[in-house]
Protein backbone atom coordinates (compact mmCIF):
# COMPACT_ATOMS: atom_id res chain seq x y z
CA UNK A 1 0.00 0.00 0.00
CA UNK A 2 2.83 2.45 0.89
CA UNK A 3 4.28 1.40 -2.49
CA UNK A 4 0.91 2.38 -4.80
CA UNK A 5 0.51 5.54 -2.48
CA UNK A 6 4.09 6.92 -3.48
CA UNK A 7 3.99 6.24 -7.23
CA UNK A 8 0.25 7.99 -6.88
CA UNK A 9 1.36 10.51 -5.47
CA UNK A 10 4.55 11.59 -7.71
CA UNK A 11 2.60 11.22 -10.40
CA UNK A 12 0.04 13.57 -9.44
CA UNK A 13 2.99 16.02 -8.35
CA UNK A 14 4.06 15.57 -12.02
CA UNK A 15 1.01 16.55 -13.67
CA UNK A 16 0.50 19.35 -11.59
CA UNK A 17 3.77 20.82 -12.46
CA UNK A 18 2.70 20.04 -16.52
CA UNK A 19 -0.51 21.58 -16.04
CA UNK A 20 1.24 24.49 -13.86
CA UNK A 21 3.47 24.79 -16.81
CA UNK A 22 1.02 24.68 -19.74
CA UNK A 23 -0.63 27.85 -17.80
CA UNK A 24 2.41 29.32 -17.63
CA UNK A 25 3.30 29.42 -21.78
CA UNK A 26 -0.51 30.32 -21.66
CA UNK A 27 -0.49 33.26 -19.99
CA UNK A 28 2.99 34.56 -21.12
CA UNK A 29 1.19 34.13 -24.86
CA UNK A 30 -1.89 36.39 -23.52
CA UNK A 31 0.54 38.72 -22.03
CA UNK A 32 3.07 39.00 -24.75
CA UNK A 33 -0.31 39.44 -27.44
CA UNK A 34 -0.62 42.89 -25.42
CA UNK A 35 2.62 44.00 -24.34
CA UNK A 36 5.21 44.04 -27.04
CA UNK A 37 9.20 43.60 -25.89
CA UNK A 38 12.32 42.71 -27.52
CA UNK A 39 15.15 42.48 -25.24
CA UNK A 40 19.20 43.22 -26.92
CA UNK A 41 21.47 41.32 -25.29
CA UNK A 42 24.38 43.11 -27.09
CA UNK A 43 27.16 45.14 -25.47
CA UNK A 44 26.69 48.15 -27.98
CA UNK A 45 22.76 47.27 -28.41
CA UNK A 46 23.36 47.01 -32.38
CA UNK A 47 19.82 45.51 -32.69
CA UNK A 48 17.94 48.31 -31.00
CA UNK A 49 16.04 50.77 -33.17
CA UNK A 50 16.70 54.25 -32.18
CA UNK A 51 13.24 55.83 -30.71
CA UNK A 52 13.08 58.53 -33.42
CA UNK A 53 13.09 55.65 -35.77
CA UNK A 54 10.61 54.22 -34.16
CA UNK A 55 7.97 56.73 -34.04
CA UNK A 56 8.82 57.33 -38.19
CA UNK A 57 7.49 53.65 -38.63
CA UNK A 58 4.40 53.53 -36.04
CA UNK A 59 3.22 56.70 -38.28
CA UNK A 60 3.47 55.10 -41.40
CA UNK A 61 -0.11 55.59 -42.79
CA UNK A 62 0.55 53.03 -46.14
CA UNK A 63 2.92 50.54 -46.86
CA UNK A 64 6.77 50.92 -47.53
CA UNK A 65 8.33 48.65 -50.35
CA UNK A 66 11.96 48.40 -49.75
CA UNK A 67 14.03 46.64 -52.45
CA UNK A 68 17.56 45.83 -51.88
CA UNK A 69 19.97 44.97 -54.61
CA UNK A 70 22.48 43.32 -52.47
CA UNK A 71 22.22 39.66 -53.40
CA UNK A 72 23.71 36.41 -54.77
CA UNK A 73 27.15 34.89 -53.96
CA UNK A 74 28.62 37.52 -51.74
CA UNK A 75 32.02 37.70 -49.89
CA UNK A 76 31.47 37.43 -46.37
CA UNK A 77 32.27 40.89 -45.62
CA UNK A 78 29.20 41.53 -47.68
CA UNK A 79 27.81 38.51 -46.29
CA UNK A 80 27.64 40.68 -43.37
CA UNK A 81 26.70 43.61 -44.57
CA UNK A 82 23.06 42.29 -46.13
CA UNK A 83 22.86 40.37 -42.75
CA UNK A 84 22.67 43.59 -40.90
CA UNK A 85 20.50 45.19 -43.69
CA UNK A 86 17.95 42.28 -43.52
CA UNK A 87 18.09 42.20 -39.32
CA UNK A 88 17.17 45.96 -39.88
CA UNK A 89 14.63 45.90 -41.87
CA UNK A 90 13.16 42.69 -39.96
CA UNK A 91 12.79 45.39 -37.26
CA UNK A 92 11.55 48.09 -39.71
CA UNK A 93 8.33 45.44 -40.30
CA UNK A 94 7.71 44.70 -36.71
CA UNK A 95 7.69 48.54 -35.25
CA UNK A 96 6.11 49.32 -38.38
CA UNK A 97 3.32 46.87 -37.83
CA UNK A 98 4.07 44.90 -41.48
CA UNK A 99 3.93 48.25 -43.10
CA UNK A 100 7.39 47.93 -44.46
CA UNK A 101 7.61 44.94 -46.95
CA UNK A 102 11.39 44.15 -48.01
CA UNK A 103 12.81 42.26 -50.77
CA UNK A 104 16.47 41.23 -51.76
CA UNK A 105 17.35 41.37 -55.43
CA UNK A 106 20.32 40.11 -57.17
CA UNK A 107 20.91 42.89 -60.47
CA UNK A 108 23.58 40.40 -62.26
CA UNK A 109 20.38 37.95 -63.03
CA UNK A 110 18.49 40.15 -65.85
CA UNK A 111 18.64 38.11 -68.73
CA UNK A 112 21.05 39.71 -71.51
CA UNK A 113 23.53 41.71 -71.29
CA UNK A 114 21.89 44.60 -72.61
CA UNK A 115 18.71 44.21 -70.09
CA UNK A 116 21.52 43.80 -67.83
CA UNK A 117 23.30 47.01 -68.54
CA UNK A 118 19.93 49.11 -69.44
CA UNK A 119 19.09 47.79 -65.06
CA UNK A 120 22.07 49.06 -64.02
CA UNK A 121 21.65 52.35 -65.77
CA UNK A 122 18.64 53.00 -64.17
CA UNK A 123 20.04 51.62 -60.61
CA UNK A 124 22.59 55.02 -61.62
CA UNK A 125 19.40 57.18 -62.13
CA UNK A 126 19.00 56.37 -58.61
CA UNK A 127 22.19 57.01 -56.81
CA UNK A 128 22.52 53.44 -56.39
CA UNK A 129 26.30 53.40 -57.75
CA UNK A 130 27.98 49.61 -58.68
CA UNK A 131 31.11 48.36 -56.43
CA UNK A 132 33.73 46.57 -58.10
CA UNK A 133 34.72 43.76 -55.52
CA UNK A 134 37.93 41.99 -56.43
CA UNK A 135 39.04 39.00 -54.72
CA UNK A 136 41.51 35.83 -54.89
CA UNK A 137 38.96 32.55 -54.95
CA UNK A 138 41.40 28.88 -55.29
CA UNK A 139 44.16 31.11 -56.62
CA UNK A 140 41.84 33.15 -59.08
CA UNK A 141 41.46 36.59 -59.10
CA UNK A 142 37.75 37.18 -59.06
CA UNK A 143 35.43 40.63 -59.93
CA UNK A 144 31.87 41.46 -58.78
CA UNK A 145 29.90 44.14 -59.77
CA UNK A 146 27.88 44.52 -55.96
CA UNK A 147 25.27 47.01 -56.00
CA UNK A 148 24.78 47.75 -51.54
CA UNK A 149 21.79 50.43 -52.31
CA UNK A 150 17.85 50.33 -52.08
CA UNK A 151 14.96 51.51 -53.53
CA UNK A 152 12.51 52.46 -51.46
CA UNK A 153 8.62 53.32 -52.63
CA UNK A 154 5.73 54.86 -50.90
CA UNK A 155 2.38 56.23 -52.23
CA UNK A 156 3.56 56.15 -55.62
CA UNK A 157 6.99 57.80 -54.88
CA UNK A 158 10.31 56.48 -54.86
CA UNK A 159 13.64 57.10 -53.84
CA UNK A 160 17.01 55.03 -54.16
CA UNK A 161 19.38 54.94 -51.40
CA UNK A 162 23.36 53.86 -51.09
CA UNK A 163 23.73 51.95 -48.15
CA UNK A 164 27.37 51.47 -48.61
CA UNK A 165 28.86 54.92 -46.87
CA UNK A 166 32.17 55.50 -44.90
CA UNK A 167 35.64 56.81 -44.64
CA UNK A 168 37.14 55.34 -47.96
CA UNK A 169 40.81 56.06 -46.64
CA UNK A 170 39.93 53.16 -43.55
CA UNK A 171 40.11 49.68 -44.31
CA UNK A 172 37.70 47.96 -46.68
CA UNK A 173 36.55 45.93 -43.15
CA UNK A 174 36.43 49.47 -41.34
CA UNK A 175 34.15 51.36 -44.46
CA UNK A 176 32.03 47.89 -44.16
CA UNK A 177 31.50 48.30 -40.35
CA UNK A 178 30.83 51.99 -40.86
CA UNK A 179 27.73 51.08 -43.59
CA UNK A 180 26.47 48.66 -40.94
CA UNK A 181 26.29 51.65 -38.38
CA UNK A 182 24.51 53.86 -40.90
CA UNK A 183 21.83 51.56 -41.91
CA UNK A 184 19.19 51.99 -40.04
CA UNK A 185 19.68 56.04 -40.92
CA UNK A 186 20.07 56.03 -44.43
CA UNK A 187 16.38 53.60 -44.23
CA UNK A 188 14.93 55.73 -42.10
CA UNK A 189 15.81 59.08 -43.81
CA UNK A 190 15.24 57.51 -47.31
CA UNK A 191 11.47 56.64 -45.43
CA UNK A 192 11.21 60.42 -44.08
CA UNK A 193 12.11 61.82 -47.61
CA UNK A 194 8.94 60.07 -48.91
CA UNK A 195 6.44 60.43 -45.84
CA UNK A 196 7.13 63.82 -44.52
CA UNK A 197 4.56 66.18 -44.93
CA UNK A 198 5.53 68.56 -42.38
CA UNK A 199 8.20 70.17 -44.06
CA UNK A 200 10.15 72.82 -42.68
CA UNK A 201 11.50 76.06 -44.47
CA UNK A 202 14.94 76.96 -45.27
CA UNK A 203 16.05 79.87 -46.53
CA UNK A 204 19.00 80.84 -49.21
CA UNK A 205 20.37 85.15 -48.12
CA UNK A 206 20.84 86.71 -51.41
CA UNK A 207 21.63 90.37 -51.40
CA UNK A 208 25.34 89.97 -50.81
CA UNK A 209 26.33 88.16 -53.84
CA UNK A 210 26.22 84.42 -52.84
CA UNK A 211 26.14 81.47 -54.76
CA UNK A 212 22.87 80.86 -56.66
CA UNK A 213 21.55 78.97 -59.50
CA UNK A 214 23.33 76.38 -61.43
CA UNK A 215 26.27 76.62 -59.33
CA UNK A 216 24.69 75.31 -56.29
CA UNK A 217 21.80 73.49 -58.31
CA UNK A 218 22.30 69.92 -56.50
CA UNK A 219 22.08 71.02 -52.61
CA UNK A 220 19.62 72.73 -53.86
CA UNK A 221 17.93 69.75 -55.29
CA UNK A 222 18.93 67.52 -52.70
CA UNK A 223 17.76 69.35 -49.82
CA UNK A 224 14.21 70.07 -51.62
CA UNK A 225 13.56 66.43 -51.44
CA UNK A 226 13.25 67.25 -47.48
CA UNK A 227 12.65 70.99 -47.12
CA UNK A 228 10.81 73.84 -48.64
CA UNK A 229 13.61 76.43 -49.91
CA UNK A 230 13.69 80.02 -50.82
CA UNK A 231 15.91 83.16 -51.50
CA UNK A 232 15.38 85.38 -48.91
CA UNK A 233 17.33 89.22 -48.46
CA UNK A 234 17.84 90.29 -44.93
CA UNK A 235 16.07 93.66 -45.80
CA UNK A 236 12.90 92.42 -47.34
CA UNK A 237 9.07 92.80 -45.82
CA UNK A 238 9.66 89.38 -45.77
CA UNK A 239 9.38 88.16 -42.13
CA UNK A 240 12.32 85.78 -41.43
CA UNK A 241 10.73 84.22 -38.54
CA UNK A 242 9.16 82.01 -41.10
CA UNK A 243 11.78 80.48 -41.74
CA UNK A 244 13.62 77.30 -39.83
CA UNK A 245 17.05 77.71 -41.11
CA UNK A 246 19.15 80.35 -42.95
CA UNK A 247 22.20 79.63 -45.39
CA UNK A 248 24.60 81.91 -46.19
CA UNK A 249 26.34 80.46 -49.11
CA UNK A 250 29.82 82.41 -49.83
CA UNK A 251 28.70 86.24 -50.07
CA UNK A 252 31.08 88.35 -51.58
CA UNK A 253 29.79 91.45 -50.72
CA UNK A 254 29.39 93.74 -47.39
CA UNK A 255 26.55 93.37 -44.91
CA UNK A 256 24.61 96.48 -44.23
CA UNK A 257 24.33 97.55 -41.00
CA UNK A 258 20.64 96.71 -41.19
CA UNK A 259 21.20 93.44 -42.92
CA UNK A 260 23.22 92.62 -39.80
CA UNK A 261 20.51 93.49 -37.04
CA UNK A 262 17.84 91.64 -38.76
CA UNK A 263 19.95 88.48 -39.44
CA UNK A 264 20.97 89.20 -35.37
CA UNK A 265 17.26 89.39 -34.06
CA UNK A 266 16.64 86.45 -36.43
CA UNK A 267 19.08 84.27 -34.28
CA UNK A 268 17.99 85.36 -30.97
CA UNK A 269 14.41 84.55 -31.58
CA UNK A 270 15.64 81.05 -32.08
CA UNK A 271 16.42 80.91 -36.40
CA UNK A 272 19.50 78.47 -37.51
CA UNK A 273 21.99 79.58 -39.78
CA UNK A 274 24.35 77.81 -41.86
CA UNK A 275 27.80 79.96 -42.21
CA UNK A 276 29.41 79.06 -45.17
CA UNK A 277 32.18 81.70 -45.50
CA UNK A 278 35.76 83.17 -47.55
CA UNK A 279 37.58 84.81 -45.64
CA UNK A 280 40.24 85.49 -48.63
CA UNK A 281 38.88 86.07 -52.83
CA UNK A 282 40.95 83.36 -53.72
CA UNK A 283 39.91 82.11 -57.11
CA UNK A 284 41.43 79.55 -59.74
CA UNK A 285 40.69 81.28 -62.83
CA UNK A 286 42.92 84.27 -61.61
CA UNK A 287 45.51 81.52 -60.21
CA UNK A 288 47.61 80.93 -63.55
CA UNK A 289 48.95 84.22 -63.30
CA UNK A 290 52.37 84.78 -61.32
CA UNK A 291 51.82 87.77 -59.58
CA UNK A 292 48.43 86.72 -58.04
CA UNK A 293 47.69 87.70 -54.69
CA UNK A 294 44.29 86.75 -52.33
CA UNK A 295 42.97 89.75 -50.04
CA UNK A 296 40.69 89.51 -47.58
CA UNK A 297 37.08 90.18 -48.49
CA UNK A 298 34.92 92.68 -46.88
CA UNK A 299 31.74 91.44 -45.59
CA UNK A 300 31.58 93.77 -42.30
CA UNK A 301 30.67 90.39 -40.40
CA UNK A 302 33.96 90.21 -38.10
CA UNK A 303 32.14 91.98 -35.42
CA UNK A 304 29.00 89.96 -35.42
CA UNK A 305 30.86 86.74 -35.63
CA UNK A 306 33.06 87.24 -32.89
CA UNK A 307 29.89 88.41 -30.33
CA UNK A 308 28.73 84.85 -30.92
CA UNK A 309 32.28 83.24 -30.13
CA UNK A 310 33.48 82.88 -33.50
CA UNK A 311 36.43 84.56 -35.85
CA UNK A 312 37.57 83.13 -38.96
CA UNK A 313 41.31 84.40 -39.53
CA UNK A 314 42.69 86.03 -42.78
CA UNK A 315 44.74 83.09 -43.94
CA UNK A 316 44.66 80.08 -46.18
CA UNK A 317 45.32 76.76 -45.26
CA UNK A 318 47.98 74.84 -47.29
CA UNK A 319 47.57 70.97 -47.12
CA UNK A 320 49.95 68.02 -48.10
CA UNK A 321 46.58 65.77 -47.92
CA UNK A 322 45.13 67.81 -51.20
CA UNK A 323 43.12 67.56 -54.06
CA UNK A 324 44.61 68.03 -57.36
CA UNK A 325 44.96 70.50 -60.22
CA UNK A 326 45.94 70.02 -63.79
CA UNK A 327 49.41 71.75 -64.92
CA UNK A 328 51.43 72.16 -68.44
CA UNK A 329 54.78 70.65 -67.08
CA UNK A 330 55.99 70.46 -70.79
CA UNK A 331 55.27 73.00 -73.43
CA UNK A 332 58.28 70.82 -75.52
CA UNK A 333 56.48 69.34 -78.83
CA UNK A 334 52.69 68.59 -77.63
CA UNK A 335 51.69 70.02 -73.88
CA UNK A 336 52.48 67.89 -71.55
CA UNK A 337 49.49 68.22 -68.67
CA UNK A 338 50.02 66.26 -65.17
CA UNK A 339 47.30 65.99 -62.25
CA UNK A 340 49.43 67.49 -59.11
CA UNK A 341 48.53 67.97 -55.57
CA UNK A 342 47.30 71.52 -55.17
CA UNK A 343 47.70 72.48 -51.60
CA UNK A 344 44.87 74.83 -51.69
CA UNK A 345 42.61 72.30 -51.95
CA UNK A 346 42.55 70.45 -48.72
CA UNK A 347 41.22 67.12 -48.59
CA UNK A 348 39.43 66.77 -45.12
CA UNK A 349 39.23 63.57 -43.71
CA UNK A 350 39.87 64.66 -40.05
CA UNK A 351 36.47 65.05 -37.92
CA UNK A 352 34.69 64.98 -34.78
CA UNK A 353 32.97 62.29 -33.33
CA UNK A 354 29.94 64.08 -33.89
CA UNK A 355 26.82 63.06 -35.57
CA UNK A 356 26.98 65.55 -38.00
CA UNK A 357 30.06 64.32 -39.33
CA UNK A 358 30.15 60.36 -37.78
CA UNK A 359 32.12 57.85 -40.54
CA UNK A 360 31.86 60.86 -42.93
CA UNK A 361 34.39 59.99 -46.20
CA UNK A 362 36.57 62.50 -47.16
CA UNK A 363 35.07 66.27 -48.34
CA UNK A 364 37.00 68.67 -50.87
CA UNK A 365 37.68 72.32 -49.72
CA UNK A 366 39.17 75.29 -51.46
CA UNK A 367 40.98 78.33 -50.41
CA UNK A 368 39.65 77.14 -46.95
CA UNK A 369 40.94 79.32 -43.56
CA UNK A 370 41.39 78.70 -40.13
CA UNK A 371 38.70 79.17 -37.63
CA UNK A 372 39.08 80.25 -33.61
CA UNK A 373 36.80 80.35 -31.14
CA UNK A 374 36.03 83.60 -28.86
CA UNK A 375 35.38 82.98 -25.07
CA UNK A 376 31.12 83.35 -25.42
CA UNK A 377 29.28 83.16 -22.09
CA UNK A 378 26.63 80.36 -22.05
CA UNK A 379 27.48 78.82 -25.83
CA UNK A 380 29.29 75.66 -26.85
CA UNK A 381 31.81 75.54 -29.05
CA UNK A 382 32.41 71.78 -31.14
CA UNK A 383 35.00 72.02 -33.78
CA UNK A 384 33.33 69.46 -36.86
CA UNK A 385 36.47 69.84 -39.22
CA UNK A 386 40.13 69.58 -39.29
CA UNK A 387 43.37 69.90 -41.41
CA UNK A 388 45.73 66.81 -41.59
CA UNK A 389 48.74 66.46 -39.57
CA UNK A 390 50.75 68.32 -42.27
CA UNK A 391 49.49 70.90 -43.05
CA UNK A 392 50.59 75.25 -42.56
CA UNK A 393 48.56 78.70 -42.44
CA UNK A 394 49.02 81.42 -44.97
CA UNK A 395 48.86 84.83 -43.89
CA UNK A 396 47.08 87.50 -45.92
CA UNK A 397 47.78 88.92 -48.37
CA UNK A 398 48.58 85.16 -50.70
CA UNK A 399 50.13 84.29 -53.31
CA UNK A 400 48.47 81.84 -55.10
CA UNK A 401 50.17 80.41 -58.39
CA UNK A 402 49.58 77.56 -59.89
CA UNK A 403 52.85 77.93 -61.66
CA UNK A 404 54.81 77.19 -58.07
CA UNK A 405 53.32 73.39 -57.83
CA UNK A 406 56.05 73.19 -60.04
CA UNK A 407 58.30 73.53 -57.28
CA UNK A 408 59.02 70.35 -54.90
CA UNK A 409 56.65 70.94 -51.38
CA UNK A 410 59.16 70.30 -48.50
CA UNK A 411 57.26 67.86 -45.81
CA UNK A 412 58.98 69.76 -43.42
CA UNK A 413 57.37 73.51 -44.03
CA UNK A 414 53.86 71.57 -43.64
CA UNK A 415 54.28 71.37 -39.79
CA UNK A 416 50.96 72.55 -38.49
CA UNK A 417 48.45 70.02 -37.53
CA UNK A 418 44.64 69.43 -37.60
CA UNK A 419 43.71 73.13 -38.14
CA UNK A 420 40.05 73.60 -37.67
CA UNK A 421 38.15 75.06 -40.45
CA UNK A 422 34.20 74.29 -39.12
CA UNK A 423 32.54 74.70 -36.03
CA UNK A 424 29.60 74.03 -34.57
CA UNK A 425 28.13 76.67 -31.90
CA UNK A 426 24.88 75.97 -29.76
CA UNK A 427 23.47 78.15 -26.84
CA UNK A 428 22.13 81.31 -25.60
CA UNK A 429 23.76 83.83 -27.64
CA UNK A 430 24.31 87.66 -26.97
CA UNK A 431 23.22 90.28 -29.12
CA UNK A 432 25.63 92.14 -31.33
CA UNK A 433 23.72 95.35 -30.51
CA UNK A 434 23.08 94.50 -26.83
CA UNK A 435 23.80 98.48 -25.12
CA UNK A 436 24.01 99.77 -28.82
CA UNK A 437 21.89 101.87 -30.84
CA UNK A 438 20.07 99.64 -33.49
CA UNK A 439 20.90 100.97 -37.43
CA UNK A 440 18.46 103.42 -38.99
CA UNK A 441 15.52 101.64 -40.49
CA UNK A 442 15.94 98.51 -38.01
CA UNK A 443 12.12 97.79 -36.15
CA UNK A 444 13.46 97.51 -32.75
CA UNK A 445 10.13 97.56 -30.90
CA UNK A 446 10.46 93.66 -29.89
CA UNK A 447 14.89 93.93 -29.52
CA UNK A 448 16.00 90.60 -27.91
CA UNK A 449 19.40 91.18 -25.86
CA UNK A 450 19.74 87.38 -25.87
CA UNK A 451 18.51 84.29 -27.36
CA UNK A 452 16.44 81.55 -26.85
CA UNK A 453 18.44 78.11 -27.30
CA UNK A 454 19.21 77.73 -30.45
CA UNK A 455 22.53 76.76 -32.45
CA UNK A 456 24.68 77.87 -35.48
CA UNK A 457 26.95 75.84 -37.94
CA UNK A 458 30.24 78.00 -39.42
CA UNK A 459 32.70 76.29 -41.86
CA UNK A 460 35.33 78.62 -43.55
CA UNK A 461 34.53 77.34 -47.17
CA UNK A 462 31.76 79.01 -49.40
CA UNK A 463 32.87 76.57 -52.14
CA UNK A 464 31.67 73.74 -50.18
CA UNK A 465 28.26 73.95 -51.25
CA UNK A 466 29.36 74.62 -55.45
CA UNK A 467 29.07 72.44 -57.60
CA UNK A 468 30.56 72.04 -60.84
CA UNK A 469 29.01 72.52 -63.86
CA UNK A 470 29.74 70.61 -66.86
CA UNK A 471 30.69 73.17 -69.76
CA UNK A 472 29.95 70.84 -72.77
CA UNK A 473 26.31 70.11 -72.27
CA UNK A 474 25.93 72.55 -69.31
CA UNK A 475 24.40 69.67 -66.91
CA UNK A 476 25.10 70.11 -63.32
CA UNK A 477 27.13 67.84 -61.36
CA UNK A 478 26.88 66.20 -57.99
CA UNK A 479 27.79 68.39 -55.33
CA UNK A 480 31.44 66.82 -54.04
CA UNK A 481 32.36 65.26 -58.21
CA UNK A 482 35.78 66.12 -59.22
CA UNK A 483 36.21 65.84 -62.76
CA UNK A 484 39.68 65.13 -62.67
CA UNK A 485 39.48 62.24 -60.20
CA UNK A 486 36.16 60.80 -61.31
CA UNK A 487 35.69 60.25 -57.16
CA UNK A 488 32.28 62.21 -55.76
CA UNK A 489 33.73 63.48 -51.92
CA UNK A 490 31.31 64.14 -49.46
CA UNK A 491 30.33 67.07 -49.71
CA UNK A 492 26.73 66.35 -49.92
CA UNK A 493 26.26 64.55 -46.93
CA UNK A 494 28.22 66.87 -44.71
CA UNK A 495 25.71 69.85 -45.53
CA UNK A 496 22.39 67.70 -45.59
CA UNK A 497 23.31 66.24 -42.14
CA UNK A 498 24.32 69.86 -40.54
CA UNK A 499 21.24 71.11 -41.86
CA UNK A 500 19.42 68.14 -40.22
CA UNK A 501 21.08 68.49 -36.90
CA UNK A 502 20.04 72.63 -37.00
CA UNK A 503 16.90 71.88 -38.06
CA UNK A 504 15.83 68.16 -36.14
CA UNK A 505 18.60 67.69 -33.34
CA UNK A 506 16.20 65.25 -31.26
CA UNK A 507 15.37 63.39 -34.84
CA UNK A 508 16.38 60.90 -37.24
CA UNK A 509 19.77 62.31 -36.99
CA UNK A 510 20.63 60.24 -33.46
CA UNK A 511 20.86 57.19 -35.84
CA UNK A 512 24.26 58.33 -36.91
CA UNK A 513 25.66 57.56 -33.33
CA UNK A 514 24.84 53.68 -33.44
CA UNK A 515 28.24 52.22 -32.94
CA UNK A 516 29.27 48.58 -34.04
CA UNK A 517 32.31 47.21 -32.10
CA UNK A 518 34.40 45.15 -34.43
CA UNK A 519 35.86 42.36 -32.59
CA UNK A 520 38.74 40.53 -34.40
CA UNK A 521 40.38 37.59 -33.70
CA UNK A 522 44.23 37.88 -33.09
CA UNK A 523 45.79 35.39 -36.19
CA UNK A 524 49.35 35.30 -34.05
CA UNK A 525 47.28 33.83 -31.08
CA UNK A 526 45.51 31.78 -33.38
CA UNK A 527 48.38 30.25 -35.33
CA UNK A 528 50.51 29.58 -31.76
CA UNK A 529 47.38 27.92 -29.85
CA UNK A 530 45.62 26.78 -33.02
CA UNK A 531 46.68 22.79 -32.23
CA UNK A 532 45.89 23.78 -28.16
CA UNK A 533 41.89 24.53 -28.45
CA UNK A 534 41.34 21.85 -31.60
CA UNK A 535 41.98 19.38 -28.96
CA UNK A 536 39.88 21.08 -26.21
CA UNK A 537 36.75 21.39 -28.72
CA UNK A 538 37.39 17.72 -29.59
CA UNK A 539 37.80 16.52 -26.23
CA UNK A 540 35.72 18.46 -23.41
CA UNK A 541 32.45 17.63 -24.93
CA UNK A 542 33.30 13.88 -24.63
CA UNK A 543 34.66 14.92 -21.14
CA UNK A 544 31.45 16.26 -20.24
CA UNK A 545 29.44 13.49 -21.54
CA UNK A 546 31.50 10.82 -20.15
CA UNK A 547 31.49 13.31 -16.62
CA UNK A 548 27.73 13.44 -16.41
CA UNK A 549 26.89 9.44 -17.67
CA UNK A 550 28.99 8.63 -14.71
CA UNK A 551 27.16 11.31 -12.09
CA UNK A 552 23.66 10.42 -12.85
CA UNK A 553 24.69 6.64 -12.54
CA UNK A 554 25.94 7.12 -9.66
CA UNK A 555 22.92 9.39 -8.59
CA UNK A 556 20.19 7.04 -9.50
CA UNK A 557 21.88 4.25 -7.13
CA UNK A 558 21.61 6.30 -4.42
CA UNK A 559 18.04 7.43 -4.58
CA UNK A 560 16.60 3.87 -5.60
CA UNK A 561 18.61 1.35 -3.90
CA UNK A 562 16.34 2.07 -0.43
CA UNK A 563 13.62 1.24 -2.15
Amino acid sequence: MVGVSWKHSKKIGDLLILANALLLVVILNFLGSWYFVRLDLTEEKRYTIKKQTKDLLKNLDDAVYVEVYLEGELNPGFERFRKSIRETLEEFRIYSDDRVQYTFTDPNLAMGEKARNEFIAQLNLKGIAPRNVIENKDGKRVEKLVFPGAVISYGGMETGVMLLKGNAMQGSQEVLNQAIEGVEYELANAIHKLTNVDRKKIGFVTGHGELNGLSIASFENSVGELYDINDVALNSKEKLSDYNALILAKPTQAFSNLDKYNLDQYLMRGGRLLLLLDRLDAVMDSASSDNYFAFPYDLNLDDQLFKYGIRINQDLIQDRVSGRYPIVVSNAGKPQIMQMEWPFFPLINQYADHPITRNLDASLVKFTSSVDTIKAVGVKKTPLLFSSPYSRKALAPVKVGVNDLRNQLQSGEFNDSKIPIGYLLEGKFTSLYKNRFAPDGADSKNFLEESTPTKLVVIADGDIIRNDVNPRDGTVQALGFDPFTQYTFANQDLLLNSMAYLLEEDGLIKARNKEIKIRPLDKERIKEERLFWQIVNLLMPLSLVIVFGFTRSYWRKLKYAKF
